[in-house]
C-alpha cells in the first residue's frame, strides 16, 4: 500500500508540473523562430536535443516501473510454484 501511495504522489507531482512545461515550449518556439529568421541555427539544434531529453524521461520512468513489476511478479510466481510443489526438485 505504501508503494501505491508513493506512485500516486509521484504521478500527481509529475502531472502538476506539465502546465509550466507547456508554457515554456511556446516561449522556446518563439525564440527559435526568431533566431532562425536571423540565420542562427545552433540554438535550434540544442533545443531539439533538449526536447528529446524531456521526451525520453516519462518513457524511462514507465520502463523502470514495468521492469521492477515484472521482476516482482516473476519472483512471486516462482514462490507460488515452490509452495505448491515442494517435493519436486
Amino acid at each position: 500500500m505504501k508503494i501505491l501511495k508513493f506512485f500516486v504522489a509521484a504521478f500527481l507531482i509529475l502531472l502538476s508540473s506539465t502546465q509550466s512545461l507547456l508554457a515554456q515550449c511556446a516561449m522556446c518556439r518563439a525564440t527559435v523562430e526568431n533566431n532562425v529568421s536571423y540565420g542562427e541555427t545552433s540554438l535550434a539544434s540544442g533545443l531539439n536535443f533538449g526536447i528529446l531529453y524531456l521526451f525520453v524521461a516519462p518513457y524511462l520512468v514507465v520502463g523502470v516501473i514495468a521492469f521492477f513489476w515484472y521482476k516482482k511478479s516473476r519472483s512471486t510466481h516462482a514462490k507460488k510454484i515452490r509452495w505448491v510443489r515442494p517435493s519436486q526438485s
